[in-house]
């Protein structure tokens, strides 16, 4: 087979690629190790930036979006006894939108098989080769037949643990890598959320996120030690320990029920640089990886996407590789942007092993600060809504 970008990947980054080069006319071929009952199954984050949202108007795929996604003005910050709002709209005039990264794939999916654009799932050894030479080419098993794609370029969106990153070679590669000593336990259930907006809490007992999916769908999270087990977690205890970390207004609106998912994961920032090598472009997890804290995964995935279509456009359309030339630069400096604020507010609401009593005061200094800085609410508001694109 012969395309123009061979995608690695059929995570919303992926996808959206796809779509994007799709509508200018690049042809393209997208390679997903998972079925596509797995890739939707996966449950993620659903706060989109403007950014992302305006990515998915670019290509047609926003109009179950804008009926069912609920926009938020702003979130509730907790800090032990104190709560504030931070007011988007009133600070920067923006605001955020809910809507799950599982619905933003399912979009982007039916909007792929709807044009007729190849798609292999359940592709396995997966292998790309002379990605440095203009001959590249990635090889894999489909359905016990060897098949082959040659190509102008590749897009690596497969993730943190896919083939793109491993194969640029070690002494090319830098990595940057924060693991944090505690991780989320959540839960996704069919019960009215406790807020219209997202509340943000950190206590004595650890942090807690109130988060929704829709009108009648919550997911909430805890903050566990990373040695924590999910089956010691039955849903009433879940339920208590969160009714703690709340304040007792908002714990008094507490709907609970059945988790209809239940789940630990990790909390990690990773960067690597440089995003391309070659005729090799990395974009979304498999470049890097935000702690959830910022609500910008998948945010920094649609903006990596829309610097790469472009690059490509601008090669195809223009004959010019400035685009191309300039990606993993022009990538970076958002990624890092993201990185930081996704680590500082991680920072602010968790409690870490090492802290103390100095490191206790300096987190509160920094509470109040916020609490009595409009210049500080604006940055923060800024920031979350996400940094200019």
């Amino acid at each position: 087979m012969k395309t123009q970008v061979a995608i690695i990947g059929a995570g919303p980054a992926g996808l959206l690629l796809g779509e994007l080069l799709t509508k200018e006319g690049i042809d393209n071929i997208i390679l997903e190790q998972r079925s596509a009952d797995y890739v939707l199954g996966r449950i993620r984050a659903g706060v989109l930036e403007s950014v992302t949202v305006d990515a998915l108007d670019r290509v047609g795929v926003s109009q179950r979006l804008h009926q069912e996604g609920l926009p938020h003005d702003g979130i509730e910050l907790v800090f032990e006894d104190m709560h504030h709002r931070i007011d988007f709209k009133k600070l920067i005039g923006k605001s955020v939108v809910v809507y799950g990264q599982t619905e933003v794939t399912r979009d982007l999916m039916a909007a792929r098989q709807a044009k007729g654009t190849t798609t292999y799932y359940e592709a396995t050894e997966v292998t790309l080769h002379n990605i440095k030479e203009n001959d590249p080419y990635v090889t894999f098993m489909y359905q016990g037949q060897s098949m082959t794609i040659y190509c102008d370029f590749i897009a690596g969106c497969d993730g943190f643990h896919g083939v793109s990153r491993k194969s640029i070679p070690d002494n090319v590669i830098k990595e940057y890598e924060r693991v944090y000593p505690f991780g989320w336990l959540g839960v996704l259930s069919d019960t009215k959320p406790v807020s219209d907006e997202l509340i943000y809490s950190y206590t004595e007992r650890g942090f807690s996120l109130c988060s929704q999916r829709s009108a009648t769908r919550s997911r909430y999270y805890l903050q566990v030690p990373l040695t924590e087990k999910v089956e010691n977690w039955s849903d009433e205890r879940f339920w208590d320990e969160l009714s703690q970390r709340l304040y007792p207004e908002a714990a008094r609106h507490l709907e609970t029920g059945e988790s209809l998912e239940k789940s630990i994961a990790p909390l990690r920032s990773f960067v690597s640089e440089p995003l391309r090598y070659g005729h090799l472009f990395l974009a979304g997890d498999a470049a890097h990886i935000v702690p959830p804290t910022g609500a910008k995964g998948l945010n920094l995935a649609a903006s990596d996407v829309l610097y790469l279509a472009d690059a490509f456009i601008q090669h195809y359309v223009e004959k010019d590789a400035t685009g191309i030339e300039e990606y993993s630069q022009k990538a970076l400096k958002r990624i890092w942007g993201a990185e930081r604020f996704s680590w500082y507010m991680t920072t602010l609401l968790h409690h870490f092993d090492q802290d103390d009593v100095f490191t206790d005061k300096m987190r509160r200094a920094e509470f109040m600060h916020l609490l009595n800085s409009e210049y500080a609410q604006l940055s923060l508001a800024e920031n979350y809504v996400g940094l200019p694109y």
